[in-house]
């Protein structure tokens, strides 16, 4: 399970890892919501909940991103992300002209950004939380060989990719929304490869629901016996916020946290200074951006705190 939770390292220059958000899809679990936005842009309290994922990678001390969508919303993702310098980050994009290409298309398309480095990649809806989270990524941070995927129980299984283990609790299979689940094990949506990955997106042959599949991806990984399940722990709370109930739940646990707890959850910027990556003087700079909203305050709070230690 989980091990002593470790905070991000301030002295971290990057782990040499790329990392791909792929922000596409037609968003027709939320219609008419994402009729005229990307259902990543959507908000989960008080972000944009395309910001929990690349909070996520940016955990893992991931700093060079690729943001992959769909062509008409490229420029609303350059205009929130920018070139990534005010994470002190590097930030590019690529598009997803049909978004029925399936998530492993996106090592296609970000074939020449990941070169012949590891990647990572995340799905844009999906919202990780958790004192448990800088472990588990911290983990698998550096450049790794074979494959890492992380899973968790879910209460419907049939709608994600399963992992079944035998009885040595070893993963033997991994099945895309299988109609009759042997497992309840889902894999979420945040993977870690070694560079093979490029050559096995190339060879794959679209499925029976005309898609290039992730799950066959990590299935290559499973049969040469270089794939990694981590399994997440109750310390670490994982949303698919891609349909209309669990972005409601999504946003009413981060609420009921922040409001709470008052730690931040998803906040680029706090993730960026714990890396070492700007200074409390940028993350009050960056607060007086968005000084009129509850986002913006609480980063200036969280600044001036910092100031003080």
């Amino acid at each position: 399970m989980v091990a002593r939770i470790r905070r991000p390292n301030p002295s971290v220059e990057g782990v040499g890892v790329k990392g791909i958000v792929i922000a596409g899809g037609m968003g027709t679990r939320v219609h008419p919501l994402t009729l005229s936005t990307s259902k990543c842009l959507l908000p989960v309290y008080n972000k944009p909940m395309v910001y929990y994922p690349v909070s996520a990678l940016m955990m893992a001390g991931i700093r060079d991103l690729l943001v992959i969508s769909r062509p008409r919303d490229r420029a609303a993702y350059e205009f929130l992300f920018r070139d990534g310098t005010d994470w002190g980050m590097r930030i590019t994009y690529g598009e997803q002209p049909d978004p029925r290409g399936g998530i492993a298309e996106a090592f296609l398309i970000g074939e020449a950004f990941v070169g012949d480095e590891s990647c990572a990649l995340v799905l844009g809806d999906n919202v990780f939380m958790g004192d448990g989270l800088p472990a588990h990524l911290q983990n698998v941070a550096s450049p790794i060989k074979g494959a890492t995927i992380f899973v968790t129980r879910v209460k419907q299984p049939e709608h994600y990719g399963i992992v079944t283990f035998d009885s040595s609790d070893q993963p033997i299979r991994i099945e895309e929304k299988p109609s009759n689940p042997s497992s309840n094990w889902a894999v979420t949506g945040l993977y870690f490869y070694d560079n093979q990955v490029l050559d096995i997106a190339r060879q794959l042959q679209p499925s029976a629901r005309g898609e290039l599949e992730i799950s066959d991806i990590n299935q290559t990984f499973l049969s040469w016996e270089i794939l990694c399940v981590e399994r997440l722990g109750e310390d670490v709370t994982w949303f698919d916020a891609g349909t209309i109930e669990s972005l409601y739940q999504a946003t009413s646990h981060v609420r009921q946290v922040e409001r709470h707890s008052g730690q931040p959850v998803g906040f680029p910027e706090l993730v960026a200074l714990a890396n070492g990556w700007i200074d409390h003087h940028q993350v009050s700079r960056l607060g007086e951006r968005y000084k009129h909203s509850h986002y913006g305050r609480f980063l200036k709070r969280f600044s001036e705190r910092a100031d003080t230690q």
